[in-house]
């Protein structure tokens, strides 16, 4: 029988809108977008660079509590506030998904509040980081 995980970090959000910082369906983990809240201090940084390494490792806790890493995300979706954060943004993105390679999708459109710069939302497939992989390059 298959298993669904729903998982909540603790966020006020979570309950007042009444969803799952993961739901995890077997060895599918699909992780809400997040944020670059502290969940310790409830401070979100002013800095576009330090927002999305909090949102990194808001992320890597989220995917650590079921048994899973950065190195087990197929799919992302990055959501940047201001047009011009975006390499910022997805220098950052580079480093942390350096030969990993999931799939992307960056947007920039307006989020929840102006205080978020960037918000982030993976999915994951349990035990992706450490299967083999085949890589195929389609440029002439």
């Amino acid at each position: 029988m298959t298993e669904i995980l729903k998982v909540k970090s603790g966020a006020k959000l979570e309950e007042l809108s009444s969803y799952s910082r993961i739901v995890a369906v077997d060895n599918w983990i699909f992780v809400s977008n997040t944020a670059g809240r502290n969940p310790e201090t409830k401070e979100i940084p002013a800095d576009v660079t330090d927002q999305t390494h909090q949102v990194f490792a808001n992320i890597e806790r989220a995917l650590a509590g079921v048994g899973a890493s950065l190195a087990d995300v197929v799919s992302t979706r990055v959501f940047i506030q201001t047009p011009e954060d975006t390499s910022t943004v997805m220098g950052i993105f580079g480093e942390k998904f350096r030969g990993i390679d999931p799939t992307l999708t960056v947007t920039c459109p307006p989020l929840g509040s102006t205080v978020y710069k960037v918000e982030i939302e993976v999915t994951a497939y349990r035990g992706a980081g450490i299967a083999d992989v085949r890589r195929i390059s389609l440029s002439l």
